[in-house]
């Protein structure tokens, strides 16, 4: 990265006025600055890898400490402006669509455009305005596109700490919001790290469905259900399938009880508004999509990487999960043969639905999910 010939000659402090106002103008609900020290995570970073609590993500230890290190991964970068981009949408209905098990639960910030393509063409916007500015510079912007610790570099960049779930949190907007990085060679002035507002709360860590957030700060991605829907190639583990419930990409839960989202506002991108398709959706009418009508219905979506089959494999649990239905039996019948992994999961479902047949009074929901409905009706009105 070439620094500008006129280095000496910028006002830096004026520069960062300047860039955060550009960054709003582009859409960014937030820009913060920090150095690229991130050692203090290290130790961290390889106790968690060590652990195996990444799964099967086997890119999250293929870089080793380079996670850590931004200044390795592009060279003579100083600085990294972080950018935060909010996603809620309006009419969430999260209660909504939890409380009813025959609808599926998509996690919010998939229901509309992939948001990587748009931060990173932001961020890329950002730079070449900073550009015009002072001269010839090194940038690089990174929306989840690089081996880079983005939530401690948005912490330590000010926008926001990191909470007991793992997840970054304001206590002006809460946690739904995306994170995207401008790595710089600018010896910007860096911004002030937020204090950690937790406090006491554990309620992220005691709603969690499955109990993947093991300690403070400190997640089993095995045990969790976006890494389950998402990240997880192979079949869900039978132990968690009952506590996926109608959850077929993603989980919010951890996010729905937390005290500071009661706060959050709704994005100003119409992009990230939910597509009609996924509103309401019924499981049967998703599980109904060949793979023409999957790649269809998901194009421009972050819901198409994973794929026809495991679209399916997420969908049979959530079926097993729905309330007795005969229709179900015959639509996974009829799909039976495509893999083995699948007509496993198919097989479970048709075995869950045969038990609801013969226990046709059994109540559907969990008592922790009518909890976490009571939480969201009462402290999210406006999204339930």
């Amino acid at each position: 990265m070439s620094l500008p010939r006129n280095l000496p000659l910028i006002n830096l402090t004026q520069l960062v006025e300047n860039i955060k106002k550009w960054g709003a103008e582009l859409g960014f609900q937030h820009l913060g600055i920090c150095d690229v020290d991130l050692s203090s995570h290290e130790e961290g970073l390889q106790r968690w890898l060590n652990a195996g609590y990444h799964g099967e993500m086997a890119w999250m230890a293929r870089h080793g400490m380079m996670r850590a290190r931004p200044d390795e991964l592009i060279q003579g970068t100083v600085r990294v402006i972080s950018a935060r981009m909010d996603y809620l949408p309006p009419d969430a209905g999260f209660a909504t669509h939890l409380e009813d098990p025959t609808l599926a639960y998509i996690s919010r910030y998939a229901l509309g455009r992939d948001y990587h393509k748009l931060m990173r063409n932001r961020l890329k916007k950002l730079g070449e305005r900073i550009e015009r500015e002072v001269g010839k510079l090194g940038y690089r912007p990174f929306v989840d596109s690089a081996p880079i610790l983005e939530r401690p570099l948005a912490q330590k960049a000010g926008l926001g700490w990191t909470g007991k779930h793992s997840l970054l949190l304001d206590e002006d907007v809460g946690s739904w919001f995306f994170l995207g990085e401008l790595l710089i060679n600018l010896p910007l002035p860096v911004d002030k790290q937020k204090e950690n507002k937790c406090a006491k709360c554990v309620a992220c860590m005691t709603s969690c469905p499955t109990n993947a957030i093991i300690e403070e700060g400190v997640l089993d991605a095995r045990r969790c259900i976006s890494y389950l829907t998402i990240e997880l190639d192979g079949a869900i583990p039978i132990e968690f399938r009952k506590a996926i419930g109608n959850r077929i990409y993603g989980c919010d839960d951890c996010q729905l009880v937390c005290p500071y989202n009661r706060a959050a506002a709704l994005t100003q991108e119409d992009d990230f508004y939910a597509k009609a398709h996924f509103s309401k959706p019924s499981l049967k009418d998703l599980f109904k999509w060949d793979e023409v009508s999957f790649l269809k219905f998901t194009e421009g979506s972050a819901i198409r990487r994973i794929g026809h089959e495991k679209w399916r494999r997420n969908l049979s649990v959530a079926l097993g999960n729905a309330p007795y239905d005969p229709e179900i039996i015959i639509l996974l019948e009829a799909e039976k043969g495509f893999s083995v992994m699948l007509d496993e999961h198919f097989d479970w479902a048709i075995n869950q639905q045969i038990v609801r047949k013969n226990e046709a009074l059994i109540d559907m929901l969990s008592l922790s999910t009518k909890r976490l409905i009571r939480i969201v009706r009462k402290g999210l009105p406006r999204d339930a």
